[in-house]
């Protein structure tokens, strides 16, 4: 009778374990679904992101748009959080920077309201566009499109009495914002146009109007990453033939050749300057210089 007894309330204990862990379990998962959906409620706020892919010029309307939740300590400036407030008035928008598909969508990457896209929305303050005539070889062959940096090169006659051909650089670092009629940043293929819209300052905009009229005008493509602001040289029609020589070239015969050296302009000045004229004798195995005059390089 007290062994059975003794089992009785051993197996009255087990039961009520059982329950009590039952009944913790659910309440202390109730308090934590509860919280999870407090904070959810008060960390995330719902913001506009673009539907489908959106490109350069495209019209922005409601079914290109929905909203999702956005962690309210991150929520990117000029981010909408509304339909009124994206198309205040049922007015639309333009795109003028290229959206991938759930990225959201910026006052920034659009036009103003039931505008198009503009070339002048594109452009930073206190900035000018400014159109410059281009061909495939002063383009880089079409590979040069908007977005890229360039450097403009102006090659003129030099105001000297031999008027010989130089090139200087003339900007550098200037961003392309279209080429053609096409701004959009988003293409990669290389396309050769006839106009090439650069962002300037309004004194580089005047310096580019007038050194279309003295000289003919390249773009050189560089890498954005790269010294902002190297030394450059003026290049003359002379320092092709001494760096002819300079590189090896084979010289005009076995008992003569005048040696020229390299001679660089820094800074955009050409300056005149004097070179001696020398011819090599050769007496079987031994050979001298002999200067034999002077002749002006520039």
């Amino acid at each position: 009778m007290l062994q059975g007894r003794s089992l009785i309330i051993l197996v009255v204990a087990i039961l009520l374990g059982i329950c009590a862990v039952i009944v913790a379990n659910a309440y202390l998962g109730g308090v934590q679904q509860q919280q999870t959906q407090t904070d959810t409620s008060k960390g995330m706020v719902k913001i506009a992101v673009a539907a489908s892919a959106l490109d350069f010029g495209a019209p922005v309307t409601p079914e290109k748009v929905r909203f999702v939740d956005w962690p309210s300590w991150s929520v990117p400036e000029g981010s909408f959080s509304s339909v009124e407030q994206l198309f205040p008035g049922g007015k639309t928008h333009v795109v003028l920077r290229p959206m991938a598909a759930n990225e959201p969508i910026l006052s920034s990457k659009l036009s103003g309201e039931g505008g198009r896209a503009t070339l002048a929305a594109l452009l930073r303050p206190e900035m000018r566009a400014f159109a410059v005539r281009v061909s495939d070889s002063s383009s880089v062959a079409g590979f040069v499109l908007p977005g890229d940096v360039v450097d403009v090169l102006i090659t003129r006659s030099a105001a000297a009495q031999n008027a010989q051909q130089i090139t200087d650089v003339l900007l550098q670092n200037v961003r392309v914002i279209a080429i053609d009629q096409d701004a959009s940043d988003s293409k990669s293929d290389p396309r050769v146009g006839k106009t090439a819209t650069l962002e300037v300052s309004q004194t580089d905009a005047q310096k580019l109007a007038l050194a279309q009229q003295v000289g003919s005008l390249s773009l050189a493509l560089k890498k954005a990453a790269d010294d902002p602001r190297p030394i450059v040289e003026t290049v003359a029609s002379d320092d092709l033939r001494d760096r002819a020589y300079a590189g090896g070239f084979s010289s005009p015969g076995p008992a003569a050749s005048i040696a020229a050296p390299v001679h660089r302009v820094r800074y955009g000045f050409v300056a005149p300057r004097r070179k001696p004229l020398t011819v090599e004798v050769v007496r079987g195995v031994n050979s001298k210089d002999y200067e034999v005059g002077r002749y002006v390089g520039y």
